[in-house]
């Protein structure tokens, strides 16, 4: 799929990877238009209620708060999902 979630998710992942190599990264199947990022158990994303995909940098930003010990606050700037014509 060109725009299906996989390839969100796995872009994402690599990007994550990228900074954090040590992070723990685990995907699960969800509700149908789903997308949610949880750190700590914590949701911080929500593509139901951004209409959107996470950028990396808003993630790298998330995880890095989290890492450092800082209060984790929801991304709530999105980039819009893919449209085909």
């Amino acid at each position: 799929e060109p725009c299906g979630f996989e390839s969100t998710y796995l872009e994402l992942a690599s990007a994550v990877k990228e900074e954090y190599p040590d992070i723990e990264i685990e995907s699960r199947l969800g509700g149908k238009g789903a997308f949610e990022i949880e750190i700590n158990g914590q949701l911080v994303f929500s593509k139901l209620e951004n209409g959107g995909f996470p950028y990396e940098k808003d993630l790298i930003e998330a995880i890095r708060r989290a890492r450092n010990g800082e209060p984790l606050e929801k991304i709530t700037n999105s980039r819009p999902p893919c449209v085909i014509l």
